[in-house]
């Protein structure tokens, strides 16, 4: 048979795509629109499922870019802190501990806040270097230390719940080159 027919009756030309149509019986309809249904049925299925793990996603994490802006906060009491501490006119001010300790006590808030929520500060000294969790800032020359040991932290890291909130800037171990040990010696 050719790819269309011609009809004796009318003779018009019936394509083959009209003449499946007309061929296919009620059952095979039916086994059609079922699994046209079931297709359908399981993209509603996973739609949902992703509208769930959306929602529980801006629940957990909502505050997300609120809290990495609210860092500067704690970095900004922690300098405050420093520069108060340093601050040769203000040493021998009789007052000044009580100002310290009052801006202690707001920070202590600020970090119990923070732990309410599930953020907690990222622990690095003495740790291997993990380029997920830190950001080298420099290298230090230290033989008591593995090479890629953070022995310095230059700004605090955080995590929120299982996120990286920000890195922690560090500074990284390195072993101290040999022929600078000499010219030292020198």
């Amino acid at each position: 048979m050719a790819k269309s027919e011609i009809n004796k009756q009318e003779k018009t030309v019936v394509p083959d795509k009209e003449l499946k149509e007309k061929k296919e019986t009620p059952e095979e309809k039916l086994k059609s629109t079922q699994e046209k249904l079931l297709r359908t049925m399981a993209e509603m299925e996973n739609q949902r499922r992703r509208f769930e793990k959306e929602k529980k996603e801006a629940f957990e994490f909502g505050g997300f870019n609120f809290a990495a802006e609210t860092l500067s906060l704690i970095d900004n009491i922690d300098r405050a802190v420093t520069s108060f501490k340093n601050d040769e006119s203000l040493k021998n001010n009789k007052d000044l501990n009580k100002i310290i300790g009052t801006i202690e006590i707001v920070k202590k808030d600020v970090i119990s806040i923070f732990k309410k929520n599930g953020i907690e500060s990222i622990n690095c000294i003495n740790k291997k270097f993990d380029p997920n969790f830190h950001q080298a800032m420099m290298e230090v020359e230290d033989n008591t230390q593995q090479p890629g040991t953070v022995v310095q932290e230059i700004q605090k890291g955080y995590m929120m719940k299982d996120r990286l909130l920000r890195p922690s800037l560090v500074g990284v171990a390195k072993k101290r080159d040999e022929s600078a040990k000499k010219e030292e010696k020198k």
